[in-house]
């Protein structure tokens, strides 16, 4: 298989394609390969649309790829369209990987439909964030699987998590990969079990697309690294036990996360691969030249932007809670967002306080993840607020107190965005290079598998 090739022929994709054009696409594959391609409703989504399952025939073996497992995260939908084409191009291909591929362009549609504001451009920090919709945990496709452990107890998934469930039990996967992707940085991954082949594969690839590795701090404070920028997929018992360990009297309701599809398919011995990409960078992210800042320091500094944003947007909600009329995904994602950040702030401030590793210079990729990567995060709180004020005056609410809060969320979401944008040396990632990432190293793990064994 040559990578390098399949990496070259990737097209230049100026845009990310809505919901309908992708559900046209998928149709018009099946019409130029009808032999090969078929389509089939596994389920419905939360508004009543088809969750339809992409196949295209081949070996004995399985692989079943699904984007959009947060619908902010496209990415893995153009990874999808290209990959599935080049499968039924190249017959070659097909039979040296000796795979069956299963696909679900979008799981979560009903979601993605409310970030489309952003697909097109331009692609900013400040306007992804004017546009940015990720629902709250409860209504996260990814992290509604069943699950009993402890004293977390779940059995109710949402209709599209059964989509999941009922094709991972079809199809008893290989390869389980869930195309997620982050929103700034550098590229990481996460691997089920230990897989030391790929790291040199992993760590190559993003060179070929000039993109970086992310080297900064890791996405939670107990992520076990198998290597730079590899680490064990989390899952909702670490994070469990690692509130438990801190001193969290009630692990399981600051979780609010549930199981994860690798979680789930675990029972058949799927190896689950994700690839988390960034739609921004800055050459930050993998420096790793020490400062003279403290990792310690820097993470309680991030820690106290985190306090001052997140209060800051408490206080406006405060101040419009009893006007406000919509009981939309928007503010249910905001209201979650909250709670979840103080729950999770108090298990990491002990952690940072206790570990040795803390206590010591900090990297300038990890000084970046606390000073400015953080900043990112919250300026999309403040767009969640802003969205929902607007949704609310739009729908007819003009109440005084949210036409003021309207404002002061939109000048707050400007000068934030407008400040960011000004510190950093970032750059709109070329689609094709992420697709080309998430493609290749998705190849390289099926193609490790089966010759494994």
């Amino acid at each position: 298989m040559d990578l390098r090739k399949i990496a070259e022929d990737i097209p230049d994709y100026k845009e990310f394609l809505s919901i309908d054009e992708l559900n046209a696409s998928s149709q018009r594959l099946r019409e130029q390969y009808p032999d090969l391609v078929s389509i089939r409703v596994v389920g419905k989504t939360r508004r009543g649309d088809p969750i339809t399952l992409l196949t295209i025939a081949g070996g004995a073996d399985n692989a079943f790829i699904f984007g959009g497992p947060h619908p902010n995260e496209p990415i893995g939908c153009m990874t999808i369209e290209y990959l599935s084409q080049l499968l039924c191009e190249d017959a070659a291909l097909r039979d040296e990987l000796g795979y069956t591929w299963h696909f679900i362009k979008s799981i979560d549609a009903d979601g993605m439909r409310l970030n489309e504001g952003w697909f097109k451009g331009p692609f900013t920090p400040t306007n992804y964030a004017r546009h940015f919709y990720r629902p709250a945990r409860h209504e996260q496709v990814e992290w509604t699987f069943p699950i009993e452990y402890k004293a977390l107890s779940f059995d109710d998934p949402l209709p599209e998590t059964r989509a999941l469930m009922q094709v991972i039990d079809e199809t008893t996967p290989k390869l389980l990969y869930s195309l997620h992707n982050a929103g700034f940085g550098g590229v990481y991954y996460y691997v089920s079990d230990e897989c030391p082949p790929l790291y040199e594969t992993f760590h190559k690839i993003p060179k070929w697309f000039n993109l970086a590795l992310d080297l900064g701090e890791p996405e939670l404070s107990f992520a076990e690294p198998y290597a730079p920028a590899i680490y064990r997929m989390l899952t909702s018992k670490d994070m469990y036990d690692h509130l438990d360990r801190h001193g969290v009297a009630d692990p399981g309701s600051v979780i609010g996360f549930k199981a994860s599809s690798a979680q789930y398919a675990e029972r058949h011995g799927s190896f689950f691969l994700i690839v988390e990409m960034p739609y921004f960078d800055e050459p930050r992210v993998n420096d790793g030249s020490t400062t003279a800042t403290l990792r310690r320091d820097a993470i309680l500094q991030a820690m106290d932007i985190a306090i001052e944003h997140d209060n800051w947007i408490r206080g406006q909600y405060s101040s419009v809670e009893s006007e406000l009329r919509l009981d939309t995904p928007v503010r249910r994602a905001l209201e979650d967002f909250l709670a979840m950040s103080a729950g999770f702030r108090e298990a990491d401030r002990e952690w940072v306080m206790g570990a040795e590793d803390t206590n010591r210079p900090a990297t300038q990729a990890e000084l970046f993840s606390n000073l400015y990567t953080s900043r990112f995060y919250k300026l999309l709180n403040i767009g969640l607020l802003a969205r929902m004020l607007r949704d609310e005056i739009a729908s007819g609410n003009t109440a005084p107190a949210l036409l003021s809060a309207s404002d002061e969320a939109e000048a707050r979401l400007e000068a934030d965005g407008t400040a960011l944008e000004a510190a950093l040396d970032y750059r709109a990632i070329p689609i094709r290079s992420l697709v080309g990432v998430q493609c290749c190293t998705g190849l390289a793990t099926a193609e490790y598998l089966q010759n494994s064994q």
